[in-house]
């Protein structure tokens, strides 16, 4: 099990020490973290007071959204595209100057995705309550709202698939979705090591600071850990795993509390 760590908010002595004293770099996942889960994906829209806030952050030092989400959902459910935004698990990214940074992840990889698409599409997207979402550079099947053997035939094809294509395929799992991405070394770690570097972010005055929720946030706080600050959104000691973050806070509307402070 997950244990207790420093409250990001109720520790702030602790929290600013970490920070050193040096301008923040904000990164921050979407779901769980500046909207709560729901049961739709679709219906997980931004607060107006979330969109205040990040819009008066980004003022005032550079912010990131790190998603799994395609990238232009994700803008879509802020109702902004002026952040820069890693979607696809770092796959596809994108700034509003610059527009899409190119990586060596970034493409070629597009009929493996296909493929699989129309393969969970044939076989488990008739279930009641599965959704297969297809990404630029993944595929996600979520089941959350999905009947008991519904999600155990996700699981077995989910399997199948993985042991089809050994060296093509990996799956990251989240809160009730398997995703499947082609397998190579890129993450959300990775993406957020690449963006310190071509946003020249990565001087002595600057520290990363990363919030997230569920275990693809994970690589991302062992990215950063010794370089930033990992701030883990939820109850680390209901986890059934270790997290590599530094701090918590407890929810959405304590991210918000936590970004407007940053903000001022």
């Amino acid at each position: 099990m997950g244990a207790g760590l420093p409250h990001a908010l109720r520790d702030r002595d602790a929290f600013d020490a970490a920070l050193g004293g040096r301008g923040p770099a904000v990164f921050l996942d979407y779901d769980g973290v500046l909207s709560p889960i729901v049961d739709d994906p679709d219906a997980a829209v931004m607060s107006p007071d979330m969109g205040r806030v990040l819009g008066e952050l980004a003022d005032r030092c550079p912010v990131c959204v790190v998603s799994g989400r395609d990238r232009p959902v994700v803008q879509r459910l802020m109702g902004r595209d002026d952040l820069v935004v890693a979607g696809s698990h770092g796959f596809d990214i994108w700034h509003p100057e610059r527009g899409t940074l190119e990586h060596e992840a970034a493409s070629g990889y597009e009929d493996l995705v296909a493929e699989v698409t129309a393969q969970l599409r044939a076989e488990v997207g008739r279930h009641q309550g599965v959704l297969v979402e297809p990404k630029r550079a993944s595929v996600a099947v979520h089941h959350r709202l999905a009947a008991p053997h519904a999600r155990a035939e996700v699981e077995a094809l989910v399997g199948r698939l993985l042991a089809e294509r050994p060296d093509e395929l990996k799956v990251t799992p989240g809160k009730m979705v398997y995703e499947l991405q082609p397998k190579l070394d890129w993450h959300k770690g990775a993406a957020v090591r690449h963006l310190l570097d071509v946003l020249g972010l990565s001087g002595p005055d600057t520290v990363p600071l990363y919030l997230g929720d569920d275990v693809t946030d994970e690589d991302a706080f062992r990215a950063l850990h010794g370089l930033g600050v990992g701030v883990y959104v939820g109850d680390p000691a209901a986890l059934d795993r270790e997290t590599r973050a530094d701090f918590q806070v407890d929810d959405v509307d304590q991210v918000r509390e936590l970004l407007d402070s940053l903000a001022r």
